[in-house]
């Protein structure tokens, strides 16, 4: 039995309910991320140690990311959202209670957050490609925008916890109360996955289950495409400010600067790209702008002052910017199948933010942090060859 396409207000409400899922993950990762410090403090955790404690996060993201696509084709996005939402509060809570005990505690709520915000991030992105169809306009990259909003509220409420010297444990137990109540309530006007399955050609999935997703070839080339775009954002997102202050010999707060404005102007881009979208389509755009992240890193790289890695930090952040949420809503280009395609895209993509940052970090030991970043332009470069996958099939 199909159902009929939800009218314009239930996509409306639906619009701000996937809003408040990317700004509540957002928010639940970035209020973890703030108190890392006195974590780090209290537990005396050196840096392998810490590395090895954050890497609980990771390892719950990668198991969680190609087990979400089988979830969410059955139970939904809606009930996949709020399931994780509880789960990421009581990681959050555990991690945060952990830390007055000790590290084991502590690994185990970051494995479950890390778990959730996986989960969480496919099948708010399956619900993104639901509403921007019914909507007949790209809005994914606004999408993916409210979750760098999200963490930047998270990041600034933390800073006026630490401020404040509230303790970690009573500032993420509240985050978690808050980002549950919140996410979960919205969850209740998300719209259907399959509302236009008959569209489609069907009332069910094409079999094959979820896993054949990962035997469809365009499916998989928009996860390399997807790759690409992660690896120059994970790049930036850690090594942009090290790069600027090592290379450049910029002060710390200047080059903290120069990744504001990579910050700035990625999600600039995400706000303002869906317009250009509509009018010129995925692949041109995607493709003039991967260009312009390549003159970007180029110039963020080889410029001979620092006036040209503020430049280059700018249009590196532009060019970036919608790469991986454009890649997600072709990935949702087919009702039926939107859930499994999003998880096998978003797995592959995320290799490269696990991957990302430690392999510039292990170049960087031998050419330098400032030359390795120039990785990133070939990337792009792959990313310029192949951006005719993400057309919208026929």
């Amino acid at each position: 039995m199909t159902t009929v396409a939800p009218p314009p207000a239930a996509v409306r409400h639906a619009t701000t309910a996937t809003y408040a899922a990317f700004i509540g993950s957002g928010f639940a990762f970035a209020s973890w991320a703030a108190r890392i410090p006195q974590v780090r403090d209290r537990l005396e955790l050196d840096p392998a140690a810490l590395g090895l404690v954050l890497l609980a996060i990771a390892a719950g993201s990668v198991l969680a990311l190609p087990l979400s696509g089988p979830v969410v084709t059955r139970v939904g996005s809606a009930r996949t959202v709020a399931a994780m939402a509880v789960l990421a509060g009581v990681g959050l809570t555990t991690a945060a209670l952990g830390s007055l005990v000790g590290v084991a505690p502590v690994v185990v709520g970051l494995f479950l957050l890390g778990f959730a915000e996986g989960a969480w991030d496919v099948a708010m992105n399956v619900q993104g490609t639901v509403v921007e169809r019914h909507l007949g306009k790209s809005i994914m990259s606004r999408f993916h925008g409210g979750w760098s909003l999200g963490t930047v509220a998270g990041a600034l409420a933390g800073s006026a916890m630490v401020w404040l010297r509230v303790p970690v444990a009573a500032h993420l137990s509240a985050a978690a109360v808050l980002v549950v109540a919140g996410v979960v309530w919205h969850t209740r006007h998300f719209v259907p996955d399959h509302d236009d399955a008959a569209a489609a050609g069907g009332d069910n999935p094409p079999p094959g289950g979820a896993l054949a997703a990962w035997r469809e070839p365009r499916t998989l080339l928009i996860g390399l495409f997807v790759l690409t775009f992660a690896f120059a954002e994970g790049v930036g997102n850690d090594w942009i400010s090290v790069a600027a202050i090592d290379g450049h010999h910029l002060s710390p707060a200047l080059g903290t600067l120069a990744f504001a404005g990579f910050l700035t102007a990625m999600t600039a881009g995400r706000w303002f790209g869906p317009a250009l979208l509509d009018r010129y389509g995925r692949a041109p755009v995607v493709r003039v702008l991967s260009l312009i992240g390549i003159v970007g890193v180029l110039l963020f790289v080889l410029g001979p002052a620092p006036g040209y890695a503020y430049a280059g930090a700018l249009l590196w952040g532009f060019g970036t910017s919608l790469g991986f949420p454009v890649g997600m809503s072709a990935g949702g280009d087919e009702p039926r199948r939107a859930a499994a395609r999003v998880s096998v895209i978003a797995s592959i993509g995320y290799c490269a933010f696990l991957a990302g940052p430690p392999a510039i970090g292990f170049l960087g030991e031998h050419v330098s942090v400032l030359r390795a970043t120039a990785s990133v332009a070939v990337l792009l470069g792959l990313a310029v060859v192949i951006a005719d996958s993400i057309r919208p099939p026929r």
